[in-house]
């Protein structure tokens, strides 16, 4: 199975940095200020974290959210550099940007993989985990997605219809879950799927479980042997694998899959690194697990840290609040 790409992503970033250029120059940013870019379905953990983080300090919040390989092509593309980046996937670090961008990386949190839908979606009252991928053959039955070139949410889906084709051993699944989406609900991230969802306009979005929960809508989870939720079955995920492109056009990268970990790293030359640091370290402290587990994503116990030249203050024993 390919992945299919209308425009490439390349050309897309390329167009962006020309419309940059002509708008204005770059500058760096004030010193009251803090940029985070991050993955789609951090954008609400982030912020409240953020919110949290800055609250009476006058600090100015500057937020940007896109795919993570989007994200990750800010960098390596269009040379923009923010104070810290968060995936949805810790593999973008090493595969993007280490080690010209950073040296190092936190995971820090997890996640699953399911079917979100809404009241009104075509055969809602008949689906569960146990016929899901029947009702998504069904023809007339529409299930958004969103770009593997662009957000691990994309070739997570795809590796999720590759592992089921596999565990229900119905050969040929994946292709025809694929074929029966229309490419024009191929989004950039997940969380943009949201509006064509509650639209009716797609039945079925493949998203992740905190998003679901934030939503408040319903969702189908599906078997711990393809979520992507189990640790314990890592070895076995890793059976199905996706090729999305690398950092030139004629480069691809290889994604097996794996458990879900999101991570973040603070870049090497980010214009307030003393702040993102802190904020990173808040993270990870009490406070920010609480306010993560907050908003329906699931913490880490612990960080874990990858890398060399990792910030003191992200090693030192932390439980507190302050920044």
């Amino acid at each position: 199975m390919s992945v299919q790409r209308a425009l490439h992503p390349f050309f897309l970033l390329a167009l962006a940095a020309i419309l940059a250029a002509c708008s204005r120059k770059a500058a760096a940013p004030a010193d009251d200020a803090i940029i985070v870019f991050n993955a789609g379905s951090l954008a609400r953990p982030l912020r409240a974290a953020l919110d949290s983080f800055t609250a009476g300090t006058g600090i100015r919040v500057e937020q940007e959210n896109a795919g993570s390989v989007e994200t990750a092509r800010k960098l390596t593309e269009l040379h923009r550099i923010p104070d810290l980046v968060g995936s949805a996937d810790y593999q973008v670090f090493p595969k993007y940007l280490m080690p010209g961008q950073t040296s190092w990386y936190a995971r820090f949190a997890r996640n699953r993989m399911v079917l979100m839908y809404t009241p009104t979606s075509k055969l809602a009252s008949t689906i569960d985990s146990t016929n899901w991928y029947r009702i998504l053959e069904t023809k007339g039955v529409q299930t958004g997605r969103a770009d593997p070139a662009l957000d691990p949410n994309g070739y997570r889906s795809l590796i999720v219809m590759r592992l089921a084709e596999q565990y229900y051993n119905q050969p040929g699944l994946a292709s025809r879950l694929v074929a029966n989406s229309s490419a024009h609900i191929v989004r950039p991230k997940e969380v943009d799927l949201m509006g064509l969802l509650q639209a009716g306009e797609i039945d079925y979005a493949w998203s992740y479980e905190s998003v679901a929960q934030a939503a408040k809508l319903p969702y189908v989870t599906l078997p711990r042997a393809i979520d992507l939720s189990d640790p314990a079955r890592a070895a076995d995920y890793a059976h199905a694998t996706v090729r999305i492109p690398g950092n030139s056009m004629k480069d691809s990268v290889e994604i097996k899959g794996e458990p879900i970990l999101y991570g973040f790293t603070v870049p090497r030359n980010a214009p307030h690194k003393t702040l993102g640091e802190k904020f990173a370290a808040f993270l990870v402290s009490d406070a920010g697990k609480r306010i993560m587990a907050r908003e329906h994503l699931d913490p880490l116990p612990a960080p874990i840290f990858v890398g060399d030249s990792i910030p003191r203050i992200l090693t030192e024993p932390r439980s507190t609040t302050s920044h």
